[in-house]
């Protein structure tokens, strides 16, 4: 826990780059957190992930995500069903405008090595080096993201250990 608390500590007053999931998982929750369990991309979550999500984003003095990200989670989000989808949405604008959106054009993003990675996480390492903490729990884009230097916590370990302690 010492090295994520200070990971946590270290960034706080930087910012947090979301990944797409984790944001799904933000915003789903903050509608209604009965459809945690509904949307099939949260399967892995729990509505006390949800709560520790929010806990551990409280401590940052930005919450950054991308265009790319939104999209995602634009996608993501259609499977909530009508007549909830419209108010999902609208909720959604609502916590949108307490984040910070930053843009990264897509041919820089691609321009290096994480063009193999996709469009949205080229643009979350492009913008998070040197700058940001980025929280995520892809296993692959975390591990990829650590050996370039970037500062990445994985989500699943800080489930790991708040939620056995």
């Amino acid at each position: 826990m010492t090295n994520l608390a200070q990971e946590l500590r270290r960034y706080a007053a930087h910012g947090v780059v979301v990944d797409a999931n984790l944001l799904l998982l933000l915003l789903i929750g903050s509608f209604d957190r009965k459809q945690i369990s509904r949307n099939k991309r949260l399967q892995t979550f729990s509505p006390e992930d949800f709560d520790l999500l929010v806990e551990v984003l409280k401590g940052f003095a930005r919450i950054v995500i991308t265009p790319n990200i939104l999209t995602e989670v634009s996608n993501l989000s259609n499977a909530i069903a009508e007549p909830e989808k419209a108010s999902y949405f609208a909720g959604m604008a609502s916590v949108l405008t307490t984040l910070q959106e930053e843009y990264v054009p897509s041919g820089r993003a691609l321009a290096n090595r994480w063009a193999r990675f996709g469009l949205t996480d080229a643009a979350i390492a492009e913008i998070a080096k040197n700058q940001y903490l980025v929280l995520t729990d892809d296993l692959r884009l975390s591990h990829a993201l650590q050996t370039d230097g970037i500062a990445t916590i994985n989500f699943n370990q800080l489930r790991d250990v708040y939620h056995t302690s």
